[in-house]
């Protein structure tokens, strides 16, 4: 059943690879009652060439990437939230989605490295390789004291992480 009061809410659950953001990102839109996105669905083919033959993305390949899932969110958003599943490693990611969605809240699914490796290795039918875990580690940039974000551990059962990320929201 979907919770009232979060219209026009827009949040990004995010993390590294493996971490559970497309899991948890779809419960807690149902919980909400919001849309769904998922920004694995907006890569380019060249950048999911890439990512299957193991290399990392670099900045210029996320740029147009990052633009085109904001301009998702920002028109998802509204009238009844959106929540969104997107890696948002660093800073400056997570700064242009801010940019197309004035007051997005960040959830960081996080893990210790090697955590999260065996859960990689079981996915099928991925695009993301496990050999790219610790390239995607070596990116991330933690949530900052100034952004408006939740830190969450990416192992702790789902249901729990919907329920706190839902009580952490009405605040």
């Amino acid at each position: 059943m979907a919770e009232g009061g979060h219209a026009g809410l827009a949040v990004v659950v995010m993390g590294v690879s493996a971490s559970g953001k497309s899991t948890m990102g779809r419960e807690l839109a149902v919980r909400l009652g919001a849309a769904f996105l998922d920004a694995d669905d907006f890569h380019s083919e060249a950048n999911r060439r890439k990512m299957a033959a193991g290399i990392p993305l670099t900045d210029e390949d996320r740029g147009p990437w990052l633009d085109e899932v904001g301009r998702a969110l920002a028109a998802a958003a509204p009238p009844a939230g959106a929540v969104l599943a997107c890696s948002a490693l660093r800073r400056a990611y997570r700064d242009r989605l801010r940019a197309a969605v004035p007051g997005v809240a960040f959830i960081h699914l996080a893990a210790p490295e090697g955590r999260l490796a065996e859960r990689a290795e079981r996915r099928k039918g991925h695009f993301m390789p496990a050999s790219l875990l610790d390239s995607q580690y070596a990116t991330l940039e933690p949530l900052q004291s100034d952004e408006r974000g939740l830190t969450l551990d990416a192992t702790a059962p789902v249901e729990g992480l919907v329920a706190e990320a839902v009580r952490w929201l009405r605040r």
